[in-house]
């Protein structure tokens, strides 16, 4: 079995977490978690979105969030919808953003109203210019392999949005199962061939666990060279565009299973598990 030395976990929660959620939760408490989550080793956590507050009002005190991330000092990751959004990361002096395109056109269409190839075009000007402000840019594929509108996304359709990825330069590309339908096999394979096709590039996993296959995801995309991986603490998570879809492979479980395997995450496990109730006490849905 391929088990690396050391994996990344980038923590997801404060963003992707909690975007979802129905009711609303203060500025205070997303700080408190973030800041709960800054204690424990990990290294960078996505904390903003910079979506229009219209679509994601959960996330409408991202410029607060981001100068508080700031001030800690920590290394965090501003979603970046749209070139307005970008600009607004730019403003906040975001260390790193993330683009998100959906390999489905019928998910990127309910998620921002544009095809995947329209949302390819916009990209090529929003890297451009992160690049001039000196920021990392993360690229999400998001339904990478099968969509709650489309069914089966095909390879070929995973493979057009990174190939544009990889020649625009980005730093890594996020490989997503956003609304977690994923199976190791299908995991495995295609991050394979993703592999071949782009050696070069840095590729992250992300998986939801709606059904109770992410941990096993994992593992199969571990199998395929990948050494970085999203997780969310208390397991918190969900599309607004993905309906069924459950949280994200829980941040603590994640550690738990890489720890007991000899993988080190430079995460100290206990102080995770003290902030996992906190974490859940935010969501409506654990």
């Amino acid at each position: 079995m391929n088990i690396p030395s050391e994996v990344e976990i980038i923590e997801v929660g404060p963003r992707d977490g909690l975007q979802n959620e129905p009711n609303p939760i203060t500025t205070e408490q997303k700080k408190e978690l973030i800041s709960q989550l800054s204690k424990t080793g990990i290294s960078r956590m996505e904390t903003a979105s910079f979506a229009h507050p219209k679509w994601v009002p959960q996330m409408a005190d991202s410029e607060e969030i981001a100068n508080y991330c700031n001030e800690l000092g920590i290394t965090y990751v501003a979603l970046t919808p749209n070139a307005k959004a970008l600009e607004r990361a730019i403003q906040v002096k975001a260390p790193q953003i993330a683009l998100f395109i959906g390999a489905s056109s019928e998910f990127n269409k309910k998620n921002i109203n544009k095809t995947t190839s329209e949302s390819l075009i916009e990209c090529e000007s929003m890297v451009t210019r992160a690049k001039d402000a000196g920021m990392f840019i993360r690229a999400y594929i998001s339904m990478a392999f099968t969509c709650p509108y489309q069914g089966h996304v095909s390879f070929d359709e995973v493979k057009y949005v990174c190939d544009r990825f990889v020649g625009l330069g980005v730093d890594e590309i996020d490989v997503g199962d956003t609304n977690g339908q994923a199976n190791p096999k299908m995991v495995y394979e295609r991050f394979s061939r993703l592999r071949d096709l782009y050696p070069d590039a840095t590729y992250v996993g992300h998986f939801h666990d709606t059904e109770k296959m992410a941990l096993a995801n994992v593992i199969a995309a571990m199998q395929a060279g990948v050494t970085k991986f999203d997780s969310s603490i208390g397991g918190l998570g969900g599309c607004p565009y993905s309906p069924g879809a459950t949280g994200n492979v829980a941040t603590e479980e994640l550690v738990n299973m890489l720890m007991r395997m000899g993988c080190e995450t430079q995460i100290n496990y206990q102080e995770l598990l003290k902030v996992s109730p906190f974490a859940k006490s935010l969501s409506s849905r654990v």
